[in-house]
């Protein structure tokens, strides 16, 4: 099993920076999510706590080979939970990788939280584990090749997530 983690502060507001959640994607940095579904939407009518299901259709960018040797195609799809928890100023996000998910799979969570001077902090993390224990060095490798890929899209995600935050600010300050 192999980890990826990363931290930072997002210039917004925790109300903007979760409001914008639902924004976030299309965006022209990740140009690999095409396509978002909601399956579910609920409000807790006790604690207030908003929970969505989405499904991420993505295009994969997997080489040739992996794809012919395991099967599939380049569609990918990911599951998204996301509980926003309004009176405690909490949100997570979590994913999981349907497609192939026999060989791989990459476990997700994001954290959002108020940080001073009406920013965001932004916390990460990924567990990516390939399940071919036959070839332990061909699950390694693959690992490897998988975060490699995972810290890419995290970094398009942070500036296109950005764009949109900053798209909305300008908005909101152009609104009537």
């Amino acid at each position: 099993m192999h980890f990826f983690q990363q931290s930072f502060l997002y210039d917004h507001s925790w109300a903007h920076v979760v409001s914008g959640l639902n924004f976030k994607y299309p965006n022209s940095r990740c140009t690999h999510v095409l396509s978002i579904d909601v399956l579910d939407r609920t409000v807790d009518p006790k604690t207030g706590i908003i929970r969505t299901e989405r499904i991420l259709g993505c295009k994969q960018k997997a080489p040739g080979f992996v794809v012919k040797l395991f099967g599939g195609s380049e569609d990918a799809f990911v599951r998204e939970i996301t509980f926003v928890d309004p009176a405690r100023q909490e949100a997570t996000v979590t994913s999981v990788n349907l497609s192939l998910s026999q060989f791989a799979t990459c476990f997700e969570r994001i954290r959002y939280s108020p940080a001073p001077d009406n920013r965001t902090a932004f916390t990460q993390t990924a567990e990516i584990q390939a399940r071919m224990t036959l070839w332990r060095s061909a699950a390694d490798g693959l690992e490897k090749w998988l975060v490699e890929r995972f810290e890419q899209n995290a970094q398009l995600g942070k500036l296109g997530f950005t764009d949109v935050l900053r798209a909305l600010s300008e908005e909101r300050q152009t609104a009537p």
